[in-house]
């Protein structure tokens, strides 16, 4: 699978794509907000971080939610497969409650933005967000605490059907900055959670085809 994602998103001689910012319309608003009230990303946040941790220690299998772990230089990073028990509507609102909770971990979002173009006869699709952490002192050194240095979350969707989900951190290595912590710190403030109950599970199925 990682090997066909590869192929398929290298880069080829093509006119730039343009980028224009995403906005929910009211109705995707009220309905996202609901889907985080019932805390639905119950569901998926214990699955995907076991499967992390399954991959990272060689032991993932092809049963249940898939990972791979992103080797980069300077960027660390994880894919998280979509699967068909999911549904593209509670994957996109999985994509856009990660983003809410690095709000919560102090960051602020620089842009949420989106993205269509062809190749060959597919058409990608990337939602991009970009965060930033908010500008805070270390009391200990007075440098600027990076947190987890630069963090984006990307949605990536072929033919209108989603793909994964990339989320990444890139450390500033600039003078003034805090070390960053480590992207495995990151995952854990992120997906670390108590499992589904009944009452959650159930709710998949509402959201499952509509975001």
């Amino acid at each position: 699978m990682f090997d066909f994602i590869q192929q398929l998103f290298r880069p080829k001689a093509a006119a730039p794509a343009a980028w224009h910012a995403v906005a929910f319309t009211a109705a995707q608003a009220r309905r996202h907000a609901r889907w985080v009230e019932q805390q639905v990303f119950l569901n998926w946040l214990e699955p995907y971080y076991k499967a992390y941790h399954l991959r990272k220690g060689g032991a993932g299998g092809s049963r249940g939610l898939q990972v791979q772990i992103l080797h980069e230089a300077g960027r660390q990073g994880a894919m998280f497969f979509f699967d068909p028990t999911i549904g593209p509507g509670n994957f996109r609102h999985f994509y856009e409650y990660l983003g809410e909770r690095l709000l919560g971990l102090g960051y602020h979002r620089a842009c949420a933005d989106q993205c269509t173009q062809r190749k060959q006869h597919l058409r990608e699709t990337v939602l991009k967000q970009l965060f930033k952490p908010n500008p805070t002192d270390c009391p200990e050194t007075g440098n600027c605490n990076q947190r987890f240095g630069l963090v984006t979350i990307d949605l990536v969707a072929v033919n209108g059907h989603p793909m994964f989900i990339r989320l990444s951190s890139n450390a500033v290595l600039q003078p003034g900055f805090t070390p960053a912590s480590s992207f495995d710190e990151l995952l854990q403030q992120l997906f670390d959670a108590p499992p589904p109950t009944p009452a959650t599970q159930a709710l998949i199925a509402e959201y499952h085809s509509q975001f």
